[in-house]
């Protein structure tokens, strides 16, 4: 239990240093408005959604880092300057951009050379089109939920007075301090129920196996698709050669990779995303927004996949 404590404080401190940097400096930049005045780039998504134009800025800071472009509207929220429901919307919204950011990053750096051009060039595309699904599911939801008249709140964004850099250091010490420990108390509460969940066993009592069976993937691929649940590059690197020398179809081998992703992604939220969304925005919201993006995560590969069975 000791262990598992110390493990817990030091993922906290390591994270939450880097979190307070990013709250101060998106506070500061905040303060002295220099995220609204590029907000025009993402304007029209936030418009078509119904979403306030302040939501464009927090899209615009998701292109460089999603973390602080949720503690950015986490901000907004707890100031008034975003609904709850707006709040929400912008922080899936904010989600979107990492998908084409991991374009260039993983599948066009690791996936499609290891899995070869129309297996890793299948699966980039099946992961791109989650961020697509994600960006029209907000714009269909704002549409929905939100009165037209949002956008008058970006009047009182720009009606803000126009502050000078020692008053925004002020303004984000004095705003972005009761976040932070909020953020941190909850982080490590959570931290430690997931290690000590882990440690027990139980994250790890789902068998992925019966699962294989059931879509009837071959025997042969049971060890890299447990390899992958666990390591996705590990998993993938397992696969590759398999698919190079015919042993496995590539049909096969993108049902194997979406069956695994739909396995892993509940694993990689209860483990990283739920604590930090929690800690961001709160127990019930950020528990809510990781749930909505891995249900749609998952919803989009295993679309994918009843589409690559009926291939077979």
């Amino acid at each position: 239990m000791l262990a598992i404590l110390l493990e817990a404080l030091e993922s906290t401190v390591s994270t939450m240093a880097t979190v307070f940097v990013l709250l101060f400096l998106t506070g500061i930049l905040t303060e002295m408005g220099l995220f609204h005045r590029v907000s025009f780039i993402a304007r029209p998504l936030a418009s078509v959604s119904r979403l306030p134009a302040v939501s464009a800025s927090t899209f615009v800071v998701s292109l460089g880092s999603l973390l602080a472009a949720n503690t950015m509207t986490a901000r907004l929220k707890a100031d008034g300057h975003l609904t709850e429901r707006q709040a929400f919307l912008s922080a899936l919204m904010n989600t979107v951009p990492v998908y084409f950011r991991e374009l260039f990053t993983y599948q066009l750096a690791f996936v499609i050379p290891v899995l070869g051009v129309f297996v890793g060039g299948m699966y980039a595309i099946i992961f791109s089109f989650t961020g697509i699904a994600k960006l029209f599911i907000v714009m269909i939801l704002g549409r929905r939920y939100l009165v037209a008249d949002s956008i008058s709140l970006d009047a009182a964004f720009r009606s803000l007075p126009k502050k000078g850099l020692l008053q925004a250091v002020k303004g984000s010490l004095k705003g972005e301090m009761p976040i932070f420990l909020r953020m941190a108390g909850i982080f490590f509460i959570m931290t430690f129920s997931i290690l000590y969940l882990n440690e027990t066993g139980i994250l790890a009592s789902l068998d992925v196996i019966p699962l294989a069976h059931f879509f009837q993937v071959p025997p042969e691929t049971i060890i890299p698709l447990t390899v992958y649940v666990a390591n996705p590059k590990a998993g993938m690197s397992l696969l590759g050669p398999m698919i190079q020398n015919g042993s496995l179809s590539e049909v096969k081998a993108l049902i194997v990779l979406m069956l695994g992703s739909m396995f892993m992604l509940p694993f990689i939220a209860i483990r990283s995303q739920v604590p930090t969304y929690s800690s961001v925005f709160g127990m019930r919201m950020g528990v809510s927004l990781v749930a909505i993006s891995t249900i749609i995560s998952i919803t989009v590969r295993l679309t994918a996949l009843c589409v690559l069975m009926m291939m077979t």
